[in-house]
């Protein structure tokens, strides 16, 4: 399959119920400014996962194809066990609003609490695992915006709605398939 479309996948179910996603949810219910929220959203994803996917690239580059097998393996795998403990989001270690207005304290707060976040390993791993940057950067901020634009748009309204856990497990599953594929190709080297 091709990595955008891994990624773009993966990153949306993965994302489903993340701290990410929470905070989406915290800004929307603050400022109720969607279009600077959402802009600020894809500005952090993709700085974020930019720079994740470029770690991954050199870690490809740098390792042994054995050995980036080996690790690619224990990266899905542990995504897909990592996927199903759910995150929590304490809202008073959310910026007040800055002076920058909302698109700064969004890319500030959203970029940070990106950092050694699930989707963003998640990248890692799949630059690692594809060695094609611009796709997989593409399909994770795709991912990650087809999971947070909505949760800005509608709020609070939606969120107890969705199949959280449900959507989860899915995205569990589909890493450690991804991990097995992995396998394989670590087996047969």
């Amino acid at each position: 399959m091709h990595p955008f479309l891994v990624a773009t996948a993966l990153v949306a179910l993965a994302e489903i119920g993340d701290k990410t996603q929470l905070l989406s949810l915290v800004l929307a219910a603050r400022y109720r400014r969607p279009v600077p929220i959402i802009l600020g959203v894809f500005v952090a994803t993709l700085l974020n996962h930019g720079i994740a996917a470029a770690l991954g690239d050199a870690l490809a580059q740098f390792l042994t194809p054995s050995i980036l097998n080996w690790a690619v393996v224990l990266s899905f795998v542990a995504m897909g066990l990592w996927i199903l403990v759910p995150d929590k989001l304490n809202e008073n270690e959310l910026p007040q609003r800055t002076a920058s207005g909302v698109f700064a304290t969004t890319v500030l707060s959203f970029f940070v609490a990106e950092m050694g976040d699930k989707t963003q390993v998640a990248t890692v791993a799949l630059a690692a695992r594809f060695a094609q940057w611009i796709p997989v950067v593409t399909g994770t901020t795709l991912g990650m915006m087809l999971a947070n634009v909505p949760a800005i748009v509608f709020g609070h309204r939606f969120a107890d709605r969705l199949p959280a856990r449900w959507i989860q497990a899915t995205a569990a599953v589909l890493f450690i398939v991804l991990g097995g594929v992995a396998l394989g190709k670590a087996l047969h080297g």
